[in-house]
């Protein structure tokens, strides 16, 4: 199976909704976000330095009336050859699967939400479209990130956009932009930049957060597009 999984999470009350979950971390990705918190997931590691999915499923097995599913995230999980093999896995064992991804590849997430392979998606909404490539630090066609919003809020499952925030990359305006992105959507969250012992870019860490008073703000006019619209 070519599923490169960088981590294993056994068990997390917080990254599925009403959920207990196993985490699986896929490896690679193919954004380079300063603030990302994963940054040895970013590039593909040798194949000593892996996990193995078959001890993945060995594990999962025995966890029946324990978990209620697994959460699939990154790196970019969309990347991975065999990410459909290794979700249908998941569901012959009866999980639930929720996906996390940057909508880089809507090609995937069309085929998974075809096949109703996945029951629960959250995808991470990086910036206004023009401000993308600033953000991610990669030349990024912001159309594929249209289409995968736009599959998203079509499908019938429960989903959720989120982004994480900091004032020197993403300005008041910038949120009206991004709500118009994603206007109607049910669930939209504001992830506060916390410095981690490890992020991409060490610089960041100096950068101050948004008050509260400025996310209240943020928040407010967010509402007026989104169904949901909250801080994490």
């Amino acid at each position: 199976m070519q599923f490169v999984i960088g981590g294993i999470k056994k068990s997390s009350l917080l990254d599925y909704p009403d959920k207990i979950s196993a985490i699986v971390f896929t490896q690679g990705c193919n954004f380079n976000c300063g603030y990302c918190h994963n940054p040895d997931l970013l590039k593909t590691k040798s194949k000593k330095d892996i996990f193995n999915s078959d001890a993945f499923f060995d594990f999962l097995k025995k966890r029946h009336g324990k978990l209620d599913g697994v959460v699939i995230t990154g790196g970019e999980c969309t990347l991975q050859k065999d990410l459909k093999f290794f979700i249908e896995k998941i569901k012959e064992l009866n999980f639930l699967v929720k996906l996390d991804t940057n909508g880089y590849k809507p090609e995937v997430i069309k085929e998974l939400l075809t096949d109703n392979l996945i029951d629960y998606i959250a995808m991470d909404i990086k910036a206004p479209l023009e401000k993308y490539s600033l953000v991610t630090n990669t030349i990024t066609d912001t159309s594929k990130i249209k289409e995968s919003i736009n599959l998203i809020m079509q499908s019938s499952i429960d989903y959720e956009f989120r982004t994480t925030i900091l004032p020197s990359l993403l300005q008041y305006n910038d949120f009206e932009k991004i709500a118009n992105l994603i206007k109607g959507a049910k669930k939209y969250y504001l992830q506060k930049f916390i410095v981690q012992s490890e992020i991409n870019d060490p610089s960041l860490k100096q950068e101050r957060n948004y008050t509260e008073e400025e996310l209240i703000k943020i928040i407010n006019l967010l509402k007026k597009y989104i169904q949901t619209a909250e801080i994490r």
